[in-house]
């Protein structure tokens, strides 16, 4: 069985897709970006930004029954790879001694001219 998972706690699909799907005890959520549970983007640089993909990535995956230290695999995208530093450091705060596989990647542009986007696949 494939289930949908919606919260309000983030922001809602910016097209024809889902915020998460579980299959199988696993959740695969969408990309993050840095737009605030009302849609608004975050202004600021990419410190500001990841913080609220983030934000944003661990209410999906409490509203899908889960959370950041079920989280086996990560795809971070970047749209300057000069922002990688800033990122890890983000990422390794909030992840903690948790460390899901993953993979970093720097694309010509993100959706909303967002400078950082990630997804993830969890334990639910």
């Amino acid at each position: 069985m494939i289930q949908n998972v919606q919260t309000p706690n983030a922001p809602a699909a910016i097209g024809p897709y889902s915020q998460a799907m579980i299959a199988n005890g696993m959740v695969f959520t969408s990309g993050q970006i840095a737009l605030t549970p009302v849609g608004d983007m975050v202004d600021g640089d990419v410190n500001a930004q990841c913080i609220q993909v983030l934000t944003n990535l661990k209410a999906v995956l409490e509203a899908a029954g889960s959370s950041l230290d079920k989280v086996i695999k990560t795809t971070i995208f970047l749209a300057d790879m000069d922002d990688f530093a800033v990122v890890n450091t983000i990422y390794a705060e909030v992840f903690g001694d948790h460390k899901p596989a993953r993979s970093t990647v720097a694309v010509k542009t993100l959706p909303k001219n967002a400078l950082v986007e990630i997804d993830a696949i969890a334990l639910v």
